[in-house]
């Protein structure tokens, strides 16, 4: 039997493109594994940034009600089984390897061959699994656009966008309603289509009323109000009061938060949801990479996956939230294909010295390639690192206590991180996955 090492190298070379959008070979091999649609609910997210907070808001709080949920998410930072959780803990490597199995022998059988993405493999083998699991519900992450992702096989009960901003534009299209029309191939005919922010393009709410999809929109159909560290929902089913803050860092959290529960009343009455759940979910949310903080040795570290101008912004916002008498150091990692002096133009004003970092794999961008296209963009000293461990390394040694060290830009940039952090204080494996939540600043 392969190993979960052998079957994922074998997944990113079997295909000729390691990008590949489009559902027809996904089809046909369900088909061949005479796959049926969920019988549960689910719940399916697409956008440019947030989506990742609104399916563990999701996920949360179906758990806090005693569901037994399935979430599948994508990228994953350490482990390829962060991606495919059952109640929130990692899918077991002997079910995930059935699976492999299943999907190989079914690419392999019939008339033809089909090879599918690394991607492909990943999003049929979640599929496979929360069949097996009688789970209660599940929640889908939508890995890139909507339309053509291999997500959207799935009907949902209810589709979620999130937000829409500049990112993948070369399989996307080059404008924020390109990208919109692209995520809204998510939405169904008579399925509600909840919008997670005000200021979306309007091909969303065209494409939705074209379908006949009911709207939920943010600020309209459901929204939320802020009394200090509380906070208040209207939807459709639920009027909310005197919630507890988002565990998760930052003032769009409490949007994110919203946009979780406008999905999530949809579920009603198929499944029960109390308040105090809700309630509960809210603080239980753990979500690595998002501003998380770990305190060591005096000096604080921000890990963030922030990849592309608007995720910047919300970090230079959560960084501004939370002044500090030192400064604030930076160690960057973002892949070639990311739009790096847009990030820098929302970053500059909150950093005060930068090391950029190489990151590896074929997307990765060398440190003094990164550092010609966001120099021009900042004020303050640039230093380049030949790897992220090697950042991390040189920014400590210039931090005195008091300082700060943000580490941000990719996956790839945060989970380097990660490790290096376990490594240099002798932590076990997971030590540094805690969270130091910070306070919050109304």
């Amino acid at each position: 039997m392969r190993s979960l090492e052998d079957w994922l190298t074998h997944q990113e070379r079997v295909h000729p493109q390691s990008i590949d959008l489009g559902l027809e070979r996904l089809e046909r091999v369900l088909r061949r594994l005479d796959w049926r649609q969920p019988r549960v609910p689910v719940i399916t997210i697409a956008g440019t940034n947030g989506k990742g907070s609104v399916a563990a808001y999701a996920t949360a709080i179906l758990q806090a009600a005693g569901h037994r949920v399935g979430t599948f998410t994508s990228p994953h930072l350490r482990d390829y089984r962060e991606r495919i959780r059952i109640d929130n803990e990692k899918v077991d490597v002997a079910e995930l390897l059935r699976a492999f199995e299943r999907i190989e022998a079914a690419c392999q059988g019939g008339d033809s061959v089909i090879s599918l993405t690394f991607f492909e493999y990943n999003a049929l083998a979640a599929l496979l699994v929360f069949e097996s699991a009688e789970l209660d519900a599940w929640v889908l992450e939508v890995g890139m656009g909507g339309r053509l992702d291999a997500v959207n096989v799935v009907d949902p009960t209810v589709a979620v966008v999130v937000s829409i901003g500049l990112d993948h534009q070369e399989f996307l299209g080059a404008t924020p309603e390109a990208i919109a029309r692209e995520k809204a191939g998510i939405f169904r005919a008579g399925i509600p289509a909840v919008l997670g922010s005000a200021a979306l393009p309007g091909v969303l709410e065209e494409r939705a009323r074209a379908l006949g999809a009911p709207l939920k929109r943010l600020g309209t159909e459901f929204e939320f109000s802020r009394h200090g560290l509380r906070w208040s929902y209207r939807g459709s089913r639920w009027n909310l009061g005197d919630l507890p803050a988002p565990a998760l860092v930052g003032d769009i959290q409490y949007a994110n938060a919203a946009t979780a529960l406008a999905a999530l009343e949809e579920l009603v009455p198929r499944l029960e949801i109390s308040s105090e759940a809700i309630g509960r979910g809210l603080g239980a949310v753990r979500l690595e990479g998002r501003f998380q903080s770990i305190s060591a040795a005096g000096i604080e570290w921000i890990l963030d996956v922030a990849h592309n101008p608007d995720a910047a912004r919300v970090l230079a916002a959560n960084l501004e939230a939370r002044p500090l008498a030192g400064r604030t150091l930076a160690v960057c990692g973002i892949l070639a294909d990311k739009d790096a002096a847009g990030v820098a133009a929302e970053l500059d004003p909150r950093i005060d010295e930068w090391w950029m970092a190489t990151t590896g794999g074929v997307r990765g961008a060398d440190g003094a390639t990164l550092a010609g296209r966001m120099a021009p963009h900042l004020r303050t000293p640039v230093h380049i690192a030949a790897d992220i461990e090697s950042g991390c390394a040189a920014a400590l040694a210039a931090a005195h206590a008091g300082d700060r060290i943000v580490v941000f830009g990719s996956f790839h940039t945060v989970a380097p991180a990660l490790d290096w952090l376990e490594a240099r204080a002798r932590l076990p494996s997971g030590a540094v996955r805690e969270y130091t939540v910070p306070p919050r600043i109304s």
